[in-house]
């Protein structure tokens, strides 16, 4: 027999024997209000059991109802009958019902808490659903509404504000969410849902190291897999990956078989370098359910980025294999692609992703994920020098949402400006710029344009009223003006700006970053000693950054000296970065330099193939057709790269190699003449 209706019908039998014993007494009949109550909600759980047994038959229902209602009448500060009724109404779907009684009841008596329990629980019950991003904004009203009443009648009731930090927080007022939150903490210091509701404001409003207090002070008191996963995601907020893999061994500790935690756990071993160990794990994870694409893609991407490419193919077909339809698989696909070289494939692949998910309407989540996509796919167009439709897609991400037009305007006038159409690229962001002149993005990409067409004082000031307006010190904000420095060739000031930057860095990578930028500042002064120093120190900071080593290559290649050490070095930043246009040029013209003319020829051509307007690179193929005595080929390049470098920004533009090339294409201009000529001789 069901423990529950035994234990009604027990009740429904002591109580009314209680009864018949008792004598009629008013005094006794006012002393039994209590007992009354407990009689008549056992009478409707016994019945709401028996409504359930039997597929919610309407007769049992309705005494289920009448007898809650009773028991409600008989005690109306027994809140716990109210949640009860509530539930039984949904549970039946006479929501319209329940609606209109607990309203009819308010009418009567505004301060009738239970009718607003009712209609609170209701209207929570129909918000939707938030983790697919379909919420009912009027219901989220309607409850708040109700719930702030039932916190005025019942200031010392936690789960009243605990409701009511969660309804805030849906309708991301975080604000009156943080006030609830707090007020339960008032009546209850230790309060767990409260700080970890907290937590999650703060984590919201992007104030991780308050969210990871509040979760840490949960944690001291009870280390649970809820509260230690918690406090592990909000580490991985803070980019604190090593803490967060801490954190997450130690619930891996209370639950050894959660393979969530596992995954969890692997993630932040990858992020924190310690591959071998996560690649183990996704492994184990991918063995022992193969129906989980998640693994098979980590295990993906950890082989495409060591350059195992084949290895990697078979983890993703596998993962395709599970779930062909998922969009993060097939984003990973064009991620896979690309490091293949591959780079019209993916561009190919990302777009069919694009036009397969396309809609009229878009949920929250899913335009999201649009924006990802869209811009994702307007940047390899833009990094493949297919302008055109870069800026279609951008212009289609502009109109996905209002929130992203100021975004998608300052890519479009990006894209124009690496097309080397300054003047539309300035005519497109001028407009955004005095709408949001403190958007980062934006006051960059102006910034950027106004160097390019030579207009340096406006382009070093629009950055520095950035920085004014963020009133904090910003070291992304000092290493944008460092830039610009680096573009309109004022070193001087790139150099005080960089020793800032380098007091503000905080870990290596910053540091590397600063560092990095000093290295190139002291090339462009030749100064190679303390460029050279500089570029060492980067990679003592981080010896895997492959931009460091090519740079400090290329300076060796230029300038004709340590060979072999240059090419060590442009060989292992192509190792890891193989497709990359510059590190293919360096690796060319360290072969030149060394009088391999056919490896300088093939790994020139691939790196014009990526970087088809950039004018050095041009220059570089020339001279090694020239050394080969292939005249016409070295002719055609030099006149690309005298193109190129007129087309090039002011601050860009090199007079000096300008001139160089205009030397060489003459000579070997006159030179092809003459060699005609004798060649027309020979054969009259």
């Amino acid at each position: 027999m069901n423990l529950l209706y035994s234990f009604a019908a027990i009740a429904v039998v002591s109580l009314s024997a209680g009864a018949a014993l008792a004598g009629p007494s008013s005094v006794e009949r006012v002393n039994s209000r209590k007992a009354d109550a407990y009689y008549h909600f056992a009478l409707g759980h016994l019945y709401a059991e028996l409504a359930g047994s039997y597929g919610n038959k309407g007769d049992y229902l309705n005494l289920a109802i009448e007898n809650y209602r009773e028991a409600l009448r008989a005690d109306p500060e027994a809140s716990f009958i109210a949640d009860e009724l509530s539930d039984l109404y949904i549970q039946a779907g006479r929501l319209r019902e329940a609606v209109e009684e607990a309203k009819a009841n308010l009418e009567k008596n505004p301060k009738d808490a239970n009718a607003r329990r009712i209609l609170g629980r209701i209207y929570t019950r129909l918000l939707g659903d938030p983790r697919q991003g379909r919420i009912n904004e009027e219901m989220v009203k309607q409850a708040i509404e109700q719930y702030q009443k039932l916190a005025e009648l019942t200031p010392k009731d936690t789960e009243i504000w605990l409701t009511l930090g969660r309804l805030y927080k849906l309708a991301q007022n975080s604000v009156d969410a943080e006030h609830a939150y707090k007020k339960v903490l008032e009546l209850d210091a230790d309060q767990e849902e409260a700080l970890i509701g907290l937590a999650m404001v703060y984590s919201d409003l992007g104030d991780q190291p308050r969210a990871a207090e509040m979760l840490r002070r949960v944690v001291a008191k009870n280390p649970t897999v809820r509260t230690l996963t918690a406090l592990a995601r909000s580490y991985e907020q803070q980019r604190d990956f090593k803490q967060a893999a801490e954190t997450f061994r130690r619930a891996l500790e209370l639950a050894p078989d959660n393979e969530e935690l596992r995954y969890s756990l692997a993630e932040n071993l990858l992020m924190t370098d310690q591959v071998e160990e996560a690649l183990k794990t996704f492994e184990e994870l991918a063995d022992q359910d193969p129906r989980d694409y998640r693994p098979l893609l980590r295990i993906s991407q950890i082989y495409r980025q060591k350059g195992r490419f084949e290895q990697a193919r078979q983890a993703l077909n596998k993962a395709k294999a599970s779930a062909p339809e998922n969009l993060e698989v097939l984003y990973h696909e064009v991620n896979l692609l690309e490091s293949e070289g591959k780079t019209e494939e993916a561009i190919r692949a990302l777009k069919d992703i694009v036009d397969s998910t396309r809609k009229s309407a878009y949920s929250a989540a899913e335009r999201s994920n649009r924006a990802v996509l869209l811009e994702r796919l307007g940047s390899m167009h833009r990094a493949h020098g297919q302008y055109e439709q870069a800026v279609a897609v951008f212009t289609e991400l502009k109109g996905l949402s209002k929130d992203l037009e100021t975004r998608a305007a300052a890519q479009i006038a990006d894209t124009y400006r690496q097309a080397k159409q300054f003047r539309k690229a300035a005519e497109e962001i001028e407009p955004v710029y005095r709408s949001n002149p403190e958007d980062r993005m934006v006051a960059v990409v102006r910034a950027t344009v106004l160097a390019d067409l030579g207009k340096a004082d406006e382009a070093i000031n629009t950055i520095k009223k950035l920085r004014k307006a963020n009133k904090t010190p910003s070291l992304d904000d000092l290493l944008v003006l460092a830039q610009i420095y680096e573009k309109t060739r004022r070193y001087d000031e790139m150099g005080k700006a960089t020793e800032e930057a380098l007091k503000l860095a905080k870990t290596d990578e910053e540091k590397a970053a600063v560092l990095f930028m000093r290295g190139a500042m002291f090339e462009r002064k030749k100064q190679y000693e303390q460029a050279e120093a500089a570029f060492r120190e980067v990679l003592r900071l981080d010896p895997d950054n492959a931009s460091a080593m090519n740079y400090l290559g290329y300076m060796f290649a230029d300038r004709n000296v340590r060979l072999e050490e240059a090419y060590e070095l442009i060989r292992k930043a192509l190792e890891q970065d193989p497709h990359n246009g510059a590190y293919l040029d360096s690796l060319g013209w360290v072969y030149y330099r060394m009088g391999k003319l056919e490896e300088a020829e093939e790994y020139l051509r691939r790196a014009v193939e990526k970087v088809r307007r950039d004018p050095i690179v041009h220059d570089h193929l020339a001279d090694v057709y020239f050394k080969q005595g292939r005249l016409k080929e070295a002719i055609a390049h030099w006149r690309i790269s005298l193109k190129e470098w007129e087309a090039s920004a002011a601050g860009e533009k090199d007079p000096v190699q300008m001139a160089e090339v205009q030397r060489k294409l003459e000579s070997a201009e006159v030179r092809l003449a003459k060699e005609s000529a004798l060649t027309e001789t020979k054969q009259r």
